[in-house]
């Protein structure tokens, strides 16, 4: 329970310090330090992202500083994505869904040294 605490801490300090998804940060914590499989690392890593997302949402719209219009236009087809993601990610083989995180997880991280 207290890796879990520890992990829901450290993705919400960085997802609200830099706007990164929690996801990069929740899913690798939930695979390397607690005994999480791919699919349910994901899956609980959403769950999670709602709750951070709602509880950055209400900080900064006290601040005056959500542009609502924006925040729909991106937020309804993301929700859109999630649900094809979801169904894609459903009919990968667990083997194939690891490589194509750490691919991802590179990507990032070479696109973020490079800019």
């Amino acid at each position: 329970m207290l890796r879990l605490a520890v992990i829901g801490v450290v993705a919400g300090f960085f997802s609200a310090l830099f706007g990164v998804g929690g996801g990069l940060i929740t899913v690798p914590l939930l695979l390397l330090l607690t005994q999480f499989g791919e699919r349910p690392a994901m899956a609980t890593s959403l769950g999670a992202i709602g709750l951070t997302a709602l509880a950055g949402t209400i900080r900064y719209g006290f601040h005056g500083e959500v542009e609502w219009g924006y925040a729909a236009l991106i937020g309804l087809p993301a929700a859109v994505g999630a649900v094809v993601g979801t169904g894609v990610q459903q009919r990968m083989q667990t083997r194939s869904l690891s490589f194509a995180f750490a691919a991802l997880l590179v990507v990032v991280g070479v696109l973020l040294l490079t800019t």
